[in-house]
């Protein structure tokens, strides 16, 4: 070894207890860990949440894939130190105004030739933090989002017992007629700014920090989605059907996607002194943020215009038709994309201001300025508490009223009796005569009852099928079973 190294920092000089020690406390560790996410694995199981149990693995595959980037650089310490590159380009676009800070040790194959390294291995050792920081970050900050939303959405179940209620069914009676400007929504919608789009937008962004969801939303959003899915009177749980959901989009916004991955080596790129970031990157995710609630306020009212113009007496209560064109490029799944990249950018600026101070200090020349630090925490924590108290809750709502309706339509009972049921009769009629074409007839009839794709009507289905009590509650299976096997029979029938 080279004279004047520490010898102690390696394994040859470290004793054998010390590195059983530090091997044994990490598989402990572990270990922990693993028990802990089956434990909770076995929870959302027993529970019967698949749509949690999926972003749990989610979660599991994401920590994984920061894991090998993190044993990546492990790996790649030396060759990336060996790439060398001339001084000039090395001492360019640093985030510090001098370059005096930090200089670590050069390689002796770059110093020979009187360049620098690509990257030093303590800065790809450094880097290793960040990684670890922004998996901790990503995790923490997603489920704290959908903490707060559904601590919002809680009042929502006695909104939803509400409407099985003889007072309800009083207020919102069919034969009652009034105008819209005397219902609730329309007081609410119906302004005289309504008809202005240029006046509508500031007032949709206003009103998002206000009762952003009030109970009249909930109620005539909840009646348009049954009246165009269902049959008129059907007590279809609406506020299950958007937690089911809600939990889906829960898996989607634990993961990473590759987009999102080049804006954070943007972001990075961008670090450099003399771009001044902290004065504009913070507020990306807050404009964004906040011109997706101005937008999911803006379909409410457009919903409200849309059924006042058409008719301006209301029979019950107002009825507003789901549509896609509300939403931008007739996608309503967009603004989940965006809800995930708003999310996933805040906790990356989260994560890079922690690393910093933790690695070089609070007042290290990623933090020069004190207004660095107040506009990074403070846009963090101001985006963390908007996007799940307020967006959140706008968003799940909202967001049922495209087209078509979702999967989550079905409970667990309803899907898993389903495909028992197709099994069966596919079974059944392969026997017969004729299975080939019995077994197209079922075929196209299951895929015309199932697809969500075209948002079907339930009323207009066979009367064995529309039995199915898509609100039975998910323990009553034994009645699902039976309404599931009366159907079979009547399918068998039919076919004879």
């Amino acid at each position: 070894m080279a004279g004047g190294e520490e010898t102690a920092n390696t394994l040859e000089a470290t004793p054998t207890w010390a590195v059983a020690t530090v091997v044994f406390v990490l598989i402990v560790i572990s270990i922990i860990i693993e028990y802990l996410l089956h434990l909770l694995h076995k929870y959302f199981h027993r529970l019967k949440r698949k749509s949690l149990i999926q972003a749990l693995d989610k979660i599991k595959s994401e920590l994984m894939l920061l894991g090998f980037i993190s044993l990546l650089l492990t790996v790649g310490q030396k060759p990336i130190a060996n790439i060398c590159i001339p001084k000039s380009v090395g001492e360019s676009f640093l985030p510090c105004k001098s370059s005096t800070f930090g200089h670590a040790v050069e390689e002796t194959k770059c110093s020979d030739q009187g360049k620098v390294s690509l990257m030093s291995r303590e800065g790809a050792y450094e880097l290793q933090y960040l990684i670890f920081v922004l998996a901790m970050f990503h995790v923490s900050s997603c489920v704290l989002t959908f903490a707060l939303g559904m601590a919002k959405m809680k009042r929502w179940e006695s909104w939803e017992a509400e409407t099985r209620t003889l007072e309800y069914q009083f207020s919102y009676d069919p034969r009652r007629f009034q105008l819209t400007y005397q219902t609730s929504f329309g007081k609410r919608h119906l302004k005289c700014w309504s008809d202005n789009r240029l006046l509508r937008w500031p007032a949709s962004f206003v009103r998002q920090f206000f009762n952003s969801v009030s109970k009249s939303d909930y109620f005539t959003l909840r009646h348009g989605f049954i009246m165009a899915h269902f049959a008129e009177g059907s007590h279809f749980n609406f506020q299950k059907y958007i937690r089911r959901n809600l939990e889906k989009d829960f898996g989607v916004v634990m993961g990473i996607s590759w987009w999102i991955w080049l804006f954070s080596v943007f972001v990075i790129f961008f670090n450099a002194h003399g771009f001044y970031n902290y004065l504009w990157v913070p507020f990306i995710p807050l404009v964004m943020l906040l011109l997706v609630g101005t937008k999911l306020q803006g379909i409410i009212t457009k919903m409200c215009l849309d059924s006042h113009d058409k008719s301006h007496v209301v029979r019950g209560t107002l009825l507003v038709k789901p549509s896609n064109h509300f939403f931008w490029f007739n996608w309503p799944q967009l603004l989940l994309h965006l809800l995930h990249f708003i999310l996933f950018q805040n906790s990356f600026q989260l994560a890079f201001f922690t690393w910093t101070w933790y690695k070089f200090g609070l007042r290290s020349c990623f933090h020069h300025e004190t207004e660095d630090i107040v506009i990074r925490l403070g846009m963090g924590v101001i985006v963390q508490i908007l996007c799940g108290y307020v967006t959140l809750p706008l968003y799940a709502l909202v967001t049922q009223m495209g087209t078509s309706m979702r999967k989550a339509v079905f409970t667990a009972n309803v899907v898993k009796g389903l495909k028992k049921w197709r099994a069966k009769a596919r079974k059944n009629l392969a026997l017969r005569n004729h299975p080939h074409s019995a077994q197209l007839s079922l075929d196209a009839s299951l895929e015309t009852s199932l697809s969500l794709g075209t948002s079907p009507s339930f009323s207009g289905h066979d009367a064995s099928f529309s039995t199915v009590d898509f609100d039975r509650p998910s323990d009553d299976a034994e009645y699902v079973a039976l309404e599931i096997r009366e159907a079979q029979k009547a399918q068998g029938e039919t076919s004879t």
